[in-house]
């Protein structure tokens, strides 16, 4: 039976810390980095290893479809990442938040190349969910260019 799915939420930063743990090395595409301004909120699609399946002794690594959301995000800034190109490929290594003027302050979404998202925010509000089982990452179903096995 598979497990749970997963469902965080970070109100301070060590929740973050916890929620960065479980998207460490997840790739994402550009195209499934969404800013929605007028929201005042960034998501951002991922297929991250389940870190859990460690737990249960299981040795064959395992992917998860999964959105990172954060809400009250007052600016998003993007160091070397071109949301043009929609098909380019990162891989996140984790999340900081800095804080500012509490309860807000800067999220800091780290990617590998020296790439980066920082979220200006007016308080820390970020949720981890699981959507399902990544099997285009397994092999199990249709090719797709920016998740390579």
């Amino acid at each position: 039976m598979p497990p749970a799915p997963l469902k965080l939420i970070a109100l301070d930063a060590d929740d973050l810390a916890v929620i960065s743990a479980h998207v460490q090395d997840a790739r994402v595409q550009t195209a499934d980095i969404i800013w929605r301004q007028g929201e005042k909120r960034l998501v951002v699609g991922m297929s991250r290893l389940d870190w859990e399946q460690t737990l249960t002794g299981e040795t064959t690594p395992r992917r998860l479809v999964a959105a990172l959301r954060f809400d009250r995000v007052l600016a998003c800034k993007s160091r070397n990442i071109d949301l043009a190109q929609p098909r380019t490929a990162l891989r996140l290594l984790g999340i900081e938040f800095h804080p500012g003027e509490a309860p807000g302050g800067r999220a800091l979404l780290m990617f590998g190349d020296g790439r980066a998202l920082r979220l200006d925010v007016e308080c820390l509000e970020c949720e981890l969910t699981d959507l399902g089982a990544d099997d285009i990452a397994t092999g199990e179903g249709a090719e797709s260019p920016g998740l390579e096995a």
